[in-house]
């Protein structure tokens, strides 16, 4: 059906496919990306891994939530347009925030044994659902030797060098070994990737990221916050968790919330499913207590993905243009294979060193790992029965 040129009938599909990974993608934006290919590659079939990959890399170089961003990117591509992008938004992130929200009205206390195990159950679940992404993309975007050497590349640099900077590094020396060494790898374009984004909607996105974030607008009254969210959406490169220290400085330091309140959100954060970028509606509603909670909750929670999208947005259009270049299609293969290597590199740390701590751990996260793979079940039922076994092994 469509209504004022919008395919109504797929947005609502977009919100109820997101809706459903909003309440159990548990496990980080590493997780989130396996999760998704789970859900719109394998299951649903609405890309494939070459263009999913290519929709990775892309969200891989901007700042920004990169998870938020793909499954943003994935609207757009499935629901005809902006309307997708912003269901897919607004489904995947609605249950975190909202969580969160209400554990900083303090509606809910995590704090008790079984929470803990429950919290650790759902790390497990992360461990299975990266292994699963790393092996399936590993075969599509790495199928010989040279672009599983370029993986292996970024493995290395991601495990040896400091700093959020070589996520970048990684997928520029994988882009310019792509160029060098995988130019005649067949046709790279995926047939199913056709964005439905205008240069003129792109400049005009572009024009607004960069307007926002370099108005002065710090002195305008309630602007304050809106600045310091949006600043630390902005600078955001190499995942959600680099966003801790940018927000500590916008949010703690000019004495908008103490540390205490500050940390112990954060470390909520990690327990509810969704982006890790919800932080900010909890941050929010903690800032505007106790008559505007609700208002300050919403305002941080766009404020700090807003650019993000609206730079994915802007690029969009551009990106398809330069993707029709065979040198452009020969980085972009090494770019992908350097994408699996930053998968697997941060399959080891953080998702592997923090869930297997134990020798049950690795015997229920390959439990897990088969019930993906091998018995095909679906992604929320692993997060269910993990997640009950974690809380039980605090009681045993």
């Amino acid at each position: 059906m469509l209504v004022n040129g919008l395919q109504i009938g797929s947005i609502l599909q977009v919100f109820a496919a997101f809706l459903k990974l909003g309440l159990t993608s548990f496990g980080g934006p590493v997780a989130h990306l396996g999760y998704f290919r789970d859900e719109f590659v394998t299951r649903r079939q609405w890309l494939d891994d070459k263009a999913y990959g290519e929709l990775v890399t892309l969200c891989q170089l901007l700042p920004g939530p990169a998870s938020s961003q793909v499954g943003f990117a994935i609207g757009v591509l499935r629901g005809g347009g902006l309307a997708g992008g912003i269901a897919a938004w607004v489904a995947f992130t609605l249950p975190s925030a909202m969580l969160l929200f209400a554990l900083a009205l303090g509606l809910t206390a995590f704090s008790s044994p079984g929470t803990t195990g429950l919290v650790h159950g759902l790390k497990l679940v992360a461990v299975a659902v990266v292994a699963q992404a790393v092996l399936g993309m590993g075969r599509s975007l790495t199928p010989d030797i040279t672009r599983l050497v370029i993986a292996a590349s970024a493995v290395a640099t991601l495990l040896l060098l400091p700093g959020w900077p070589r996520q970048v590094a990684a997928i520029a020396v994988g882009a310019v070994a792509g160029l060098l060494f995988c130019r005649n790898s067949g046709a790279y374009r995926s047939a199913n990737l056709h964005l439905p984004v205008s240069r003129s909607a792109g400049i005009a996105a572009l024009v607004l990221f960069a307007g926002l974030l370099l108005a002065p607008i710090g002195w305008i009254q309630g602007a304050q916050l809106f600045s310091a969210f949006y600043q630390s959406g902005a600078l955001v490169f190499g995942g959600g968790h680099v966003v801790l220290p940018l927000l500590q400085t916008q949010i703690v330091t000019p004495g908008l919330l103490d540390e205490s309140s500050f940390l112990a959100g954060y470390g909520l954060a990690q327990a509810v499913p969704g982006p890790l970028f919800t932080f900010a509606a909890y941050l929010g509603a903690l800032i505007g207590q106790p008559d505007h909670s609700l208002a300050t909750a919403s305002l941080a929670l766009i404020a700090i993905f807003l650019p993000g999208m609206l730079l994915l947005y802007g690029a969009l259009p551009f990106w398809n243009r330069l993707t029709d270049f065979a040198m452009v299609q020969a980085g972009i293969r090494g770019a992908n294979a350097a994408v699996v290597g930053i998968l697997a590199a941060a399959f080891y740390n953080p998702v592997w060193t923090s869930a297997i701590l134990q020798p049950l751990d690795f015997a229920l996260a390959l439990g897990g790992f088969l019930l993906l793979v091998v018995a095909k079940a679906p992604p929320w039922l692993v997060v269910i029965l993990m997640a009950a076994i974690g809380a039980m092994q605090r009681f045993l």
